[in-house]
């Protein structure tokens, strides 16, 4: 054994053992090296990368039932949005923690179904900080100028006091309703000097197919108890911290109506009128 080296005790169920002696003879490999290699890739994966449940156009076109547990989504980020079966409100990953917000927000710690959903290992690479937010509109020009590039993608925390929030959550819609759909009958609520945190992603108008283009803001209070996708805010100062992004997966549904649903239909204007 070299001095770099050290030897693990683990006890892992039979049935993996037996699928990582497979394909280390495939490969021709000594299963130690392919554990190693596998640990490797699991500690150090990058933190300049999104991990996405299904995509942007599935959720216009009505797909909106879980394909892949919310356990699994925690495995590959700590930060990040999405939504829940049947479009059931804004989901809000912060610090590790996935709460569902539709007004009032709650932290879920069970493992359930996510139909959509982007989350990243938050690792800001520059803080800033923005003063007299009269709307979310201010927010995004003072962000503009944090982002070197239209065309990759961003994960931003924006934490303070904020004077104003409006937010909404779109309705629990019927399995195959469409995103448009739900979105009219969509719950608006106004919270007033509360404490918080937005958490957005940005994506490039290239990515609408996959992904919702430009600035995708979801609130959390800081005592967890009021969340929702942000409309409109106002603040005197917020502090900003910015991660940019340079690689995206994106895990598909290997069944369901996701196999045969139609998407050609280019879905950008849609999601502009829903956001």
């Amino acid at each position: 054994m070299n001095a770099d080296e050290a030897t693990l005790g683990i006890t892992i169920p039979s049935t993996l053992e037996a699928a990582a002696r497979d394909l280390a003879s495939k490969r021709g490999v000594l299963i130690d090296d392919l554990v190693a290699s596998a640990l490797h890739e699991y500690l150090h994966f990058s933190p300049s990368r999104i991990y996405q449940i299904s995509t942007s156009v599935a959720l216009v076109e009505g797909i909106n039932s879980g394909s892949i547990s919310s356990s699994t989504l925690l495995e590959h980020g700590d930060f990040g949005l999405g939504t829940f079966d049947g479009l059931d409100g804004e989901m809000v990953i912060l610090d590790g923690e996935i709460y569902q917000a539709s007004g009032s927000a709650r932290r879920r710690s069970d493992d359930f179904p996510v139909p959509f959903a982007s989350v990243t290992q938050y690792c800001e690479e520059a803080v800033f900080q923005i003063n007299q937010i009269t709307s979310l509109a201010d927010v995004e020009v003072a962000c503009d100028r944090y982002r070197p590039s239209d065309n990759l993608f961003y994960a931003l925390r924006l934490d303070g006091v904020f004077g104003n929030i409006h937010a909404r959550a779109v309705h629990p819609a019927q399995g195959g309703a469409k995103l448009l759909d739900a979105a009219q009958s969509q719950l608006e609520f106004h919270y007033h000097n509360v404490e918080g945190t937005l958490v957005c992603l940005w994506s490039p108008r290239y990515s609408s197919s996959f992904s919702i283009p430009g600035y995708h803001f979801h609130f959390l209070s800081k005592d967890r108890t009021k969340g929702g996708h942000v409309l409109n805010c106002t603040a005197g100062q917020l502090r900003v911290g910015v991660q940019t992004i340079s690689e995206y997966d994106v895990q598909l549904p290997k069944k369901g109506t996701f196999l045969k649903a139609d998407f050609s239909k280019d879905p950008a204007s849609v999601l502009a009128k829903a956001e």
